[in-house]
């Protein structure tokens, strides 16, 4: 059963898709032609920056023009961002378009399209599983298949036991998702994100996503793609408008309707912006809203009664958080007609914006210590890290300072500025599903006191930063590190490192 059954209008969407070039950028507008108080963004601005953990960027966008953009430094408006989560409406929207264009029927079961992935005697649940029960994370598991990179396969989900009738039952499942990507794939030959390239990424103007595959080279679906803050500002208005850009239906509005409300009921507390329901890979909100979100406050948050998108990345541990702000703060700010200028507050709020930042590390540019430890190599025990070693080099007598790591075998070097971030790439690792191997950062430091370094690094692409502490007695540094956020602990075992020839 197709959503868009009508085979000359799939034709017609699908020719004007593919012939848009990529568009400008969304247009700008001063809040109070939008209907905003610059004074009262810019107490949302402070709130947020001061109540959540680690913001990364804010975009808020009114009857589609941007009258909010701000990143907390060093993220950059150029910057793709990792979406986690989020990435499954996008993946769902890869969906809706498979649909419109009579690829897949929204009831189809899934088993018949992966034939060679199918257990020797499939049971009657896994058998009525459907494209549908995939997208409302209904797909009758009790719990969820595996998820990494490595393991994330159709064979290892169709082998997964469904002890429940899919449909019925509601469990946040990112393999799922997987399945959609690969059933895109299947259908069209295509991964989602080249399927999405014409259809999706080059009309919104979205110029370098980059979406990371399992193991057979299959988009991952359910995490694994980067986009910038604009670029998801410019998602939420194409479903704010019903699927409409520049004058052209590029997604059929009766997927947006259908994507976009209650299709599962996933629990019941009305406080909580997790328990208003799931659509096709969107989550109601509370205000009659509806969002796509990723681990760590990755927002796409949509509110059709106040025309208004707010796009959001960040570092939290604390993601309701950021949605209270938003309802406390924001939603009282919304007024249908147009303010009076004010040029002063609009002032005020870019100023504020500009100013935005990371936290660095708090204290004094250098130390007493620090002619004793430069260039001393210390040695690490071993450990699960892998790391061998630690060295602090500099090549202005400490103004600014490099951070060497020996990891199984190979040396990573992190450069560090004390008034400002300095840049450079390297390994972060979060934990599961955050490994990752070779990421633009940023870095930072400060003394702490006589005996104490600490470094901050940012790997500005992704949530994660790290911050490590060094204490220096004798021939010894204790080195103990946290992440802001991580997929499991946070705090990292302490170690310590003696003194040994460099490396």
């Amino acid at each position: 059963m197709n959503v868009v059954p009508h085979l000359s209008l799939v034709l017609l969407l699908l020719s004007l898709c593919l012939g848009l070039r990529a568009t400008a950028a969304l247009p700008r507008s001063t809040p109070e032609t939008q209907g905003l108080s610059s004074a009262g963004l810019q107490a949302l601005v402070q709130r947020l920056d001061e109540r959540v953990d680690e913001m990364h960027s804010l975009m808020i966008v009114r009857n589609g023009h941007v009258v909010v953009e701000g990143w907390w430094s060093p993220y950059a408006a150029e910057h793709n961002h990792v979406l986690y989560s989020l990435s499954k409406s996008f993946t769902s929207t890869a969906v809706g378009f498979a649909i419109a264009e009579g690829k897949l029927g929204l009831f189809d079961p899934v088993l018949p399209f992966f034939p060679d992935d199918a257990p020797p005697e499939p049971g009657a649940r896994l058998r009525a599983m459907r494209v549908r029960d995939l997208l409302t994370m209904s797909s009758g598991h009790q719990t969820e298949p595996p998820r990494s990179v490595e393991e994330m396969t159709a064979k290892s989900f169709l082998a997964h036991p469904v002890p429940h009738k899919p449909g019925t039952h509601f469990l946040y499942n990112t393999p799922a998702t997987f399945m959609l990507s690969a059933l895109v794939q299947q259908v069209t030959g295509q991964t989602v994100l080249t399927y999405l390239r014409p259809r999706l990424f080059v009309p919104l103007g979205i110029e370098q996503p980059v979406w990371d595959p399992n193991i057979e080279g299959i988009s991952l679906g359910g995490y694994g793609l980067r986009v910038r803050t604009e670029d998801i500002a410019a998602f939420g208005q194409l479903y704010l408008q019903k699927g409409v850009w520049n004058g052209r239906q590029l997604l059929p509005a009766a997927w947006v309707d259908l994507a976009t409300s209650r299709q599962m009921s996933n629990g019941s507390n009305p406080m909580s912006d997790w328990d208003q329901g799931y659509g096709f890979q969107f989550w109601r909100s509370r205000h009659d809203s509806y969002r796509g979100d990723g681990a760590f406050g990755q927002y796409c948050l949509v509110l059709p009664d106040q025309s208004m998108v707010v796009a959001i990345t960040s570092g939290t541990r604390n993601m309701p958080a950021i949605l209270d702000l938003l309802w406390e703060h924001l939603l009282p700010l919304a007024k249908e007609a147009t303010l009076e200028p004010d040029v002063r507050a609009q002032t005020s709020l870019r100023e504020a914006l500009a100013r935005l930042a990371l936290r660095r590390p708090a204290g004094a540019g250098t130390s007493t210590l620090l002619p004793r430890v430069l260039d001393r190599t210390y040695a690490a025990p071993a450990n699960d890290s892998g790391i061998e070693s630690l060295t602090i080099t500099s090549a202005d007598a400490g103004t600014s300072l490099e951070l060497a790591l020996r990891v199984k075998g190979r040396v990573h070097r992190y450069p560090l500025g004390y008034s400002d971030w300095n840049y450079g790439r390297g390994p972060i690792n979060a934990g599961a599903l955050a490994a990752l191997p070779d990421e633009p950062v940023a870095g930072a430091f400060a003394w702490e006191n006589d005996d104490t370094l600490v470094i901050k690094i940012s790997a500005y692409e992704t949530p994660f930063a790290l911050t490590h502490r060094l204490t220096f007695h004798g021939d010894e540094v204790t080195v103990a590190s946290e992440a802001n956020v991580a997929f499991g602990p946070t705090r990292q075992p302490t170690w310590i490192g003696r003194a040994a020839s460099a490396p």
